[in-house]
């Protein structure tokens, strides 16, 4: 019994040794856990956990930079800016089964549709996955009942934001350009550069050219804020960096008269320049837009529809890309002509009612001719038959390489020459390379082709600006100007923006004398005012080499002993010759422009 009874302890005494050995591990393993949790917490992730709890307790709130705006030479604005208010919600902080009930608070307090809210939020999770914007330009009314309840609409921001104003409306809306939200693609590329998800970019124009003029730089304020998202204090202010104005070289009264000039035509261009520096005083185009669309909360399929979609294209500016310049073009003939030598300045041709060139004969425009003329008179009368002899006997190089010195056939160095066409001047090496649409070697050059393209038609297309580019030559004294819409601060005299053409000056003269003619007693002579200072100019009616009916053109410089303007009227697709209508358009230009010499 003794011996069972000692053995029955040693049991006992190894089973409660374990026991505790078990516990004593248990412990150690719980405690071991709750280190290497704590370590994991405090040590590894503790600047993420950090991370989150400021971001519990402390509220980042950007701060938009101002705009700056865009003044005509004179200070007058162009583009402003307007605060208005901003309905959104942050997808990252607002999850998917919240919405519902965040939405029916939203339309209850706010009065907006509920199918509404649906869609844009709906639309926004796979467009943007920072921000969704439910109401754009909140009324202020609304805007007092959502800070009165904002503390249980968690999810839901309300953001201050400066939208584009443009308080012309239309007027100068493709030289002006207008500005829309920053894209997913583009704030990617943009962020390093100081952009934000809810910043806007100029589009197109000057709002494009002058992005970084403009834009400015974000600030914001730190809030502390508590559990209820109560803002308790503020912890620091950085201000935002309001974006500079920017002075344009438009002169907003003369800008005024060049889109009076086109409201009762189809489509159209002008152009108004300064041919001693290149400054653009007014450029139009019709029909044009209001850059206030891009700033609207709301726009229907409709108007987005009139807008991108119609086929008068409100978007394109007639002023920078390329037509048939129909007569306008011949003083470049003339000076291909005279440099060569083969037609000096004195030369006397005989005109024709019709000259045959390869198949075709090339009429006369008055049927029957003009006798025996020379470069004024041709000009004067605006004589095809001359202007085809010419053509035909330089040759497509001569008439190429006149060209191009005047500045055809490339881009002008205009700030928004990324919505510039260069043009075509057709010669014999395009139409080997296939014309742009055909084959190499199976488009050849022939004598038709060169007879259009001594009067500027089928094989020649030039812009607008190209073309007071040119005239501004015959102007000046023989410089080629460098067109800008703004002056920065720049020296656009310098040799870097103004060159000298390699044109003899004899040549340059009996331009300028063909091109006063016009005006006294040719084409032109309508424009023939006793209230006005010596004008010289050309007329020019273009056959629409894509089908259309033709075009009018004038193109004129003043005063003519000392010009200070130069000025290109054109009409698009508006039959019945560019001194019925096209001239009337210059002289309203002309009227504003002298009226302001008379000041």
């Amino acid at each position: 019994m003794k011996f069972g009874l000692a053995e029955s302890n040693r049991y006992e005494k190894v089973a409660s040794s374990n026991q505790s050995v078990v516990f004593y591990s248990l412990m150690i393993i719980l405690f071991g856990a709750m280190t290497a949790r704590l370590f994991w917490l405090q040590i590894v992730q503790g600047s993420f956990y950090k991370r989150l709890s400021d971001e519990n307790r402390i509220r980042l709130v950007s701060r938009a930079p101002i705009r700056g705006r865009i003044l005509d030479r004179k200070g007058k604005i162009l583009a402003d800016n307007s605060l208005s208010y901003t309905l959104s919600v942050q997808p990252r902080l607002l999850k998917k089964e919240n919405w519902p009930s965040l939405r029916d608070r939203l339309s209850s307090l706010l009065n907006l549709p509920k199918l509404e809210l649906d869609e844009r939020y709906r639309r926004g999770l796979t467009e943007d996955p920072f921000r969704i914007i439910l109401v754009r330009n909140l009324a202020k009314t609304k805007v007092l009942r959502f800070i009165e309840s904002q503390q249980f609409l968690n999810g839901a921001q309300l953001d201050e934001e400066l939208l584009r104003y443009y308080p012309n409306g239309r007027l100068a809306s493709h030289v002006l350009g207008y500005t829309q939200p920053i894209t997913q693609n583009e704030f990617t590329l943009l962020s390093n550069k100081g952009y934000e998800f809810r910043d806007r970019i100029g589009r197109t124009g000057v709002e494009a050219a002058y992005e970084s003029h403009l834009r400015g730089k974000w600030g914001g304020e730190m809030l502390e804020v508590d559990a209820s998202g109560i803002v308790q204090r503020s912890l620091g202010i950085r201000p935002a960096m309001a974006g500079n104005d920017l002075l344009l070289t438009i002169d907003l009264e003369l800008q005024k008269a060049a889109e009076n000039a086109l409201e009762d035509k189809r489509a159209g261009a002008m152009v108004v320049l300064d041919p001693r520096t290149g400054a653009i005083r007014a450029m139009s185009s019709r029909p044009n837009f209001n850059p206030n669309f891009f700033s609207k909360s709301f726009t229907s399929q409709k108007e987005y529809d009139d807008l991108f979609l119609s086929s008068r294209m409100p978007l394109f500016s007639r002023a920078v890309n390329a037509y048939d310049p129909g007569s306008t073009w011949k003083p470049i003939t003339a000076i291909a002509g005279m440099e060569t030598g083969k037609f000096p300045s004195d030369v006397l041709l005989d005109t024709a009612p019709c000259l045959k060139y390869g198949s075709h004969c090339f009429r006369e425009h008055n049927g029957r001719g003009f006798g025996k003329i020379g470069y004024e008179d041709a000009l004067s009368f605006s004589s095809n038959t001359f202007f085809y002899q010419i053509g035909i006997g330089v040759g497509s190089k001569a008439l190429y390489d006149a060209a191009t010195k005047l500045g055809f056939d490339s881009l002008t160095g205009i700030e928004i020459s990324y919505e510039e066409n260069k043009g075509v001047i057709g010669n014999e090496d395009w139409a080997k390379k296939g014309r742009g649409w055909g084959k190499p070697g199976q488009t050849p050059w022939l004598p038709e082709d060169m007879a259009s393209a001594a009067i500027g038609q089928a094989v020649i297309q030039i812009t607008p600006l190209q073309l007071a580019r040119a005239y501004a030559v015959f102007a000046n004294g023989g410089y080629l100007i460098t067109p800008h819409l703004s002056d920065g601060g720049l020296n656009w005299t310098s040799s870097k923006y103004r060159k000298k053409v390699d044109i003899e000056t004899s040549t340059l003269d009996v331009l300028r004398r063909g091109l006063l003619k016009v005006v006294e007693s040719g084409t032109g002579a309508s424009l023939n005012l006793s209230d006005f200072p010596l004008v010289a100019g050309k007329t020019g009616t273009a056959e629409d080499s894509t089908g259309g009916s033709d075009h009018a053109w004038f193109v004129c410089f003043a005063p003519y002993d000392s010009p200070e303007i130069v000025i290109v009227a054109f009409a698009q697709n508006t039959p019945g010759g560019g001194s019925v209508h096209a001239l009337p358009m210059a002289r309203k230009v002309l009227e504003v422009w002298n009226k302001q010499r008379g000041k």
